[in-house]
C-alpha cells in the first residue's frame, strides 16, 4: 500500500506535485452538502451524527478527488464536552453560555474523547470508504482559540474581530485564562488520541485567533499551550503527524516552527512567500491561497497558483487555502486550481 501524498509531504519529501486539500472543503459551496444539512435539526446535531458527518466528509472527495479528507466536525464540540452550553444561531454563528468553573471542567477533561466518540465513529466510517492512497485528517481547535469563544460567551458581538473580551481577561484575570488553557490542553489531547484510534492519519491543531497578539501573549497563549498539547498527546500515545496552524502569526510563524514539535506548519493568506520559504527550511508547510481569490477565479487565480508553485514547490509543501473555503465559491474555480497544479 502506497503512503498517501499528504503523509509523504509531512515526512519532508518534495513531490512532483504538492498534495492538496482545502480547509472547509466539506461545506456550503456544495449543493449536495446543502441538501444533506437541511435534514439535520441543528448544526451540533449534524456534527454528532456519524452517518451524516461521514457523508459530508466524503462529498468533496467524490467530487474533486482531494488527496486528503478532513473529518466533518467543529472546534466548539470541546466546550460542550466540558459542560458549557453551545449552540449555533442561523446567520449569527456560535453562541456559548456561561463559563463553568475551571474545576468542574477539569473533572471532565480526561473524558473528552469518550464524550465526543461520535466524531470517532465518523472517522471510522470515512476510513472504511476512503481509498487507501488518500489521507484522513482529524482536528481540534487550539486551546487559545477555543478559550476565546468560551470566555467571550454571549458577548462575542463586542469587538469580536480582535477577541476583545478574551484578550482582556488574559490581562485582568490571568489565573482564569491560564487555568482554562490547561484544562483545554488535557481535554484536547484526549480528543486527538481518540481520533487517531478511530482512523485519523494526520491531526491538525487550528489556532484561528493567533492574529494580533503581541509577542509575549503569543508565547503564553499560543506557543506554550501548543507545546504542552503536543507533549501531552504524545504521552497519551499519539504517533501520527501533527499540523499546527497559528493563523495570523506573521513573522512569529518562524518561531512557532522552530519551537513547537509539530510535523507541519500551516500558513495563512497574509504570509509572504519569503516567510513561507524560511519556515519551509525548518519543516514542511501548508497553504496559503486566498479564499477570496478562489472565489474570484480567472487569470489572477492561475497567476497566484503559479507563484505559490514557484516559491514553495521546491520543498515539502501541502497546497491549501490560507483560511476556509467560502460558501459562494464556484465549483469550477476549485476544479481550475486542481487542474493548474496537476491534481486533476
Amino acid at each position: 500500500m502506497s503512503t498517501p501524498l499528504l503523509i509523504q509531504a509531512l515526512q519532508g519529501q518534495t513531490l512532483s506535485r504538492p498534495p492538496v486539500w482545502f480547509m472547509r472543503q466539506a461545506g456550503r459551496y456544495l449543493p449536495e452538502y446543502r441538501e444533506l444539512r437541511a435534514k439535520a435539526p441543528d448544526f451540533i446535531a449534524f456534527c454528532l451524527n456519524p452517518e451524516m458527518a461521514a457523508e459530508a466528509t466524503l462529498q468533496p472527495m467524490r467530487r474533486f478527488g482531494f488527496d486528503a479528507a478532513i473529518v466533518f466536525a467543529d472546534i466548539l464540540l470541546i466546550p460542550g464536552a466540558l459542560g458549557q452550553k453551545v449552540w449555533f444561531e442561523a446567520g449569527e454563528g456560535p453562541r456559548l453560555g456561561a463559563l463553568p468553573s475551571v474545576q468542574s471542567m477539569a473533572d471532565k477533561a480526561q473524558q473528552a474523547g469518550e464524550a465526543l466518540k461520535a466524531v470517532g465513529q465518523t472517522l471510522s466510517l470515512v476510513r472504511a470508504e476512503l481509498e487507501p492512497e488518500r489521507a484522513l485528517i482529524g482536528f481540534a481547535g487550539a486551546p487559545w482559540t477555543v478559550a476565546t469563544y468560551m470566555l467571550d460567551g454571549e458577548h462575542r458581538t463586542m469587538g469580536k474581530g480582535e477577541r476583545a473580551a478574551a484578550r482582556t481577561y488574559a490581562y485582568t484575570q490571568p489565573e482564569v485564562v491560564y487555568g482554562l488553557l490547561d484544562v483545554l490542553v488535557e481535554a484536547t489531547a484526549h480528543y486527538l488520541k481518540m481520533q487517531q484510534d478511530a482512523g485519523a492519519q494526520v491531526l491538525k491543531i487550528f489556532e484561528s485567533w493567533a492574529e494580533g497578539l503581541p509577542d509575549d501573549l503569543f508565547e503564553s497563549l499560543v506557543l506554550k499551550p501548543h507545546q504542552k498539547l503536543v507533549a501531552r498527546a504524545r504521552e497519551l500515545g499519539v504517533t501520527v503527524p501533527l499540523i499546527g496552524f497559528p493563523r495570523g502569526s506573521a513573522a512569529l510563524a518562524e518561531r512557532y516552527a522552530r519551537e513547537c514539535d509539530v510535523q507541519g506548519v500551516a500558513l495563512d493568506t497574509a504570509c509572504p512567500l519569503d516567510v513561507g520559504q524560511r519556515v519551509q527550511k525548518i519543516k514542511p508547510i501548508q497553504g496559503a491561497l486566498d479564499p477570496l481569490l478562489l472565489r474570484a477565479g480567472g487569470d489572477a487565480l492561475d497567476r497566484r497558483v503559479d507563484q505559490l508553485m514557484e516559491a514553495w514547490g521546491q520543498g515539502p509543501w501541502i497546497f491549501n487555502l490560507g483560511h476556509g473555503i467560502l460558501p459562494d465559491v464556484p465549483i469550477a474555480h476549485v476544479e481550475q486550481v486542481l487542474k493548474r497544479i496537476g491534481a486533476q
